[in-house]
């Protein structure tokens, strides 16, 4: 009896073994033919925020593509090389190493020296920021022979402008609070509280456009408690606007007349029309500002297209508003910067769907070809200019890329 029990527990313990969960190594084989990333450091115009995150990072490495960042590129948005590194990239000590990528990747326009660290048929993918761009810089993209794709004319599979939007949100968010800031006497203006309070009228703010930017700083002005117009000569997105808020709202047409009378009483205007393709439309004339009250603000964040007052110069972070007519303007580009990590987590989850998708065409060159998308955000391509408001603005040949990209992919 007591040999049978034995050999019962004997037989139960090797059952046992059996189903017993054990560990062993999987090998994982990547996907060969991956991209190579390059990640710079940003250099000019305070740019603060940084192309991808370490998460978006992981997540291309661990399908066999190749990310290469510059020592120190995200610690303006507070991610360290050390995340980086357990992310899976690796770092470089200078942009030439970054620049030996296949494709780059930027949050704000190469500065000349960076165009001279590009190969040819090398893929950049940056802002263009229209107003800044000069005929030097597209001269020397086209000698490279890269293909430069401008971040804000990049469109998605329903036609919109993700990256535009995305910084869009963040814009008209950062837009109305900085003129709240701005309108305050200890920063130079009329000292007029954004939101009124029993007894007081609140402040009143005009808003150009009714796109994205303008839902959201209408958002922050109705919240603090402004007035606000809004015009646009788009009635569907007036509309749009009115249903996203949830409430009727004043609205016009672009009526230089009733725009003017609105301006002389506003106490912060929003400048927010954006444009398809080249440069934002003049809505707003010098003559037209200079009727403006004293110590009112003026918000352009259609700058970075060249701005929708006739006023409006580019400022900076360091220095970022001026006067004229006795009216402060504030027209930084990058406006999005202020908070840098939330905007480069919006940029980075917007670009790395985009590589990821490469993937599917065995190649990005080939993704381009069959993405309309992307091919609306080219302006160079291959020693070619292929954006129609840049060579009218600098007399310069244009060819169209769906001539260009059969012959040469």
């Amino acid at each position: 009896m007591p040999s049978s029990t034995a050999s019962t527990t004997s037989i139960s313990s090797i059952a046992q073994s059996f189903v017993q969960t054990k560990e062993q190594l999987v090998h994982i084989e990547k996907k060969r033919g991956g991209l190579y990333i390059g990640i710079p450091r940003e250099s000019t115009l305070q740019e603060n925020r940084v192309a991808l995150i370490p998460s978006s990072v992981a997540t291309l490495t661990a399908r066999g593509h190749r990310v290469i960042i510059e020592t120190g590129a995200g610690e303006p948005a507070n991610f360290s090389d050390h995340e980086y590194s357990e992310a899976g990239a690796e770092i470089a000590y200078s942009p030439e190493k970054v620049y030996a990528a296949e494709v780059i990747l930027k949050v704000a326009p190469p500065t000349l020296d960076e165009i001279e660290l590009c190969h040819a048929n090398q893929i950049i993918i940056s802002p263009l920021q229209a107003p800044i761009i000069t005929e030097e810089y597209i001269n020397k993209m086209r000698q490279k022979r890269v293909i430069a794709l401008a971040m804000e004319y990049i469109k998605d599979e329903v036609g919109s402008f993700p990256i535009v939007r995305i910084m869009a949100e963040i814009a008209g968010l950062s837009a109305m609070l900085t003129a709240a800031e701005l309108l305050s006497a200890s920063r130079g203006g009329i000292g007029v509280l954004l939101g009124g309070i029993s007894g007081v009228p609140p402040a009143k703010v005009v808003i150009l456009g009714a796109g994205v930017v303008a839902e959201f700083a209408t958002r922050v002005a109705l919240g603090l408690g402004a007035e606000v117009r809004i015009f646009d000569n788009n009635i569907y997105k007036l509309m749009r606007l009115q249903n996203q808020v949830g409430r009727q709202l004043y609205t016009s047409a672009i009526d230089p007349s009733v725009l003017t009378r609105e301006l002389m009483s506003a106490d912060a205007v929003i400048g927010a029309i954006h444009s398809g393709k080249g440069r934002a439309p003049m809505i707003v004339t010098d003559d037209m500002v200079q009727k403006m009250r004293p110590g009112s603000v003026i918000i352009d964040v259609s700058i970075d297209q060249g701005g929708c007052f006739e006023t409006s110069r580019v400022t900076t972070h360091d220095k970022p508003t001026f006067r004229h007519h006795d009216v402060i303007h504030y027209c930084v580009p990058n406006i999005a910067s202020r908070v840098p990590r939330t905007a480069s987590n919006a940029i980075s989850h917007i670009m790395t769907p985009i590589l990821l998708r490469s993937e599917q065409f065995n190649g990005i060159h080939n993704l381009l070809i069959q993405s309309p998308g992307l091919l609306n955000g080219i302006y160079a391509y291959k020693g070619s200019l292929t954006n129609r408001y840049l060579s009218e603005r600098f007399n310069m040949r244009f060819t169209s890329i769906e001539l260009l990209i059969p012959g040469n992919i």
